[in-house]
C-alpha cells in the first residue's frame, strides 16, 4: 500500500512540475538568505501566487494573514512561511468524496461535460480504463457527434481501454445514442456508463439545450440518472476555467470536477480557486499522456507536490 501511495504522489509531483516551479522555486528565492517578511517580500510573494492561479481573493487573505501574523511575532522570516503557506492552501482543499459514488444496483449513469479542447474525450477514456482497473465493467457512449471525428477518436480509445462502445455517425442525435448506450448498459449488466458529449461553448444556449435533452431521455430508462455530472477542465485555461465552471454549474449541475493538462502549465492553483470560489471538488486530475495519468485527487498529495 505504501508504495502505491509513492507512485501516487510521484505521478502527482511529476505532473505539476511546472506550478513547483513557479511556486517552489520563487519561494526559495523568497526565503533564501533568511529574509526579514517585510513590504517587497510581501509584493513578491503576491505575485509569485497569482501567477500560479491561486486567486486574487486567497492571495489577498494568505497576505492579509502573513501580515498579521508578522506584527504579532508568530513569523519572522521566510523560513517560517513554507508551513504556513500548505496549511492555508490546504484548508480550500477540504477532504471529500473524489471518485465516483456507484449505485447500489443497475448502472452508475455519468455524464461528461466541458468545452471542446478541454480533454473530455481522452479524460473519459482514461477514467473507463481506471474504473476497468477497479474490476468494473465500463460501456461508453460516444455522444460528441458534433466535433469531427470524434467517435472514431473515442473508438480508438475504447479499443485501447478494453471497453464497449456504443456510437452513431457524426451529426447524428446525441440523445439517442445516450439512451441506447443506458439501454444496451442495463441488458449487458454493466456498472458503468460513460457519456461523451460536445463541447462548443460559443453556441452556449444550443449546446446546454442538447444536454438537457441528453438527461430527459436518459431518464426515460433510469429516472435519477445522471448520477454524476463531471465538467473537465483545462488548466492551462487559467481564469477561464473558472468561468466555464460557473456556466457548466449553472446549467448541469456538476457534481465534480476533472482538471487536465496539469503537467503542460503553471497554472496549478487553479483547484484551489474553483474551490473557493464554487464549492466544486475535484475527482481527478490529468497529469500525463498515458492511459494511467488520471489520477483520483488527493488534496495532500496535490500540496505536496506543488512544494516539493
Amino acid at each position: 500500500m505504501f508504495k502505491a501511495i509513492g507512485r501516487l504522489f510521484q505521478k502527482v509531483k511529476d505532473g505539476l512540475a511546472k506550478t513547483r516551479q513557479v511556486i517552489g522555486g520563487a519561494l526559495r528565492k523568497l526565503i533564501g538568505g533568511g529574509r526579514t517578511i517585510d513590504a517587497a517580500f510581501l509584493q513578491e510573494l503576491e505575485d509569485t501566487l497569482l501567477s500560479a492561479d491561486i486567486g486574487i481573493a486567497k492571495t489577498d487573505e494568505i497576505i492579509a494573514e502573513l501580515k498579521t501574523r508578522f506584527t504579532a511575532g508568530e513569523v519572522a522570516k521566510g523560513e517560517d512561511l513554507l508551513a504556513f503557506l500548505k496549511a492555508s492552501l490546504r484548508t480550500e482543499l477540504a477532504a471529500e468524496q473524489t471518485e465516483l459514488r456507484f449505485q447500489p444496483s443497475g448502472p452508475t449513469v455519468v455524464l461528461i461535460v466541458g468545452v471542446n479542447g478541454a480533454g473530455k474525450t481522452t479524460t473519459l477514456a482514461k477514467l473507463a480504463h481506471h474504473l476497468t482497473g477497479q474490476g468494473k465493467k465500463v460501456l461508453i457512449a460516444a455522444g460528441d457527434t458534433y466535433r469531427a471525428a470524434a467517435i472514431e477518436q473515442l473508438q480508438i480509445w475504447a479499443t485501447r481501454a478494453k471497453v464497449d462502445i456504443v456510437k452513431g455517425e457524426q451529426g447524428g442525435d446525441a440523445a439517442a445514442i445516450a439512451f441506447d448506450a443506458v439501454a444496451a448498459a442495463q441488458a449487458r449488466g454493466s456498472d458503468v456508463v460513460l457519456i461523451d458529449t460536445a463541447g462548443r461553448l460559443h453556441n452556449k444556449d444550443h449546446l446546454m439545450r442538447e444536454l438537457e435533452k441528453i438527461r430527459r431521455v436518459i431518464q426515460k430508462r433510469i429516472p435519477d440518472a445522471p448520477h454524476e455530472v463531471l465538467l473537465v477542465l483545462d488548466a492551462t485555461a487559467g481564469q477561464n476555467a473558472v468561468q466555464q465552471a460557473k456556466v457548466f454549474k449553472e446549467s448541469m449541475g456538476v457534481t465534480g470536477l476533472v482538471i487536465t493538462k496539469l503537467d503542460g502549465t503553471a497554472k496549478g492553483g487553479i483547484a484551489i480557486t474553483i474551490k473557493r470560489e464554487l464549492g466544486l471538488t475535484v475527482r481527478y486530475i490529468g497529469v500525463g499522456e498515458g492511459m494511467d495519468d488520471l489520477q483520483p485527487f488527493d488534496p495532500d498529495a496535490y500540496i505536496e507536490a506543488i512544494f516539493a
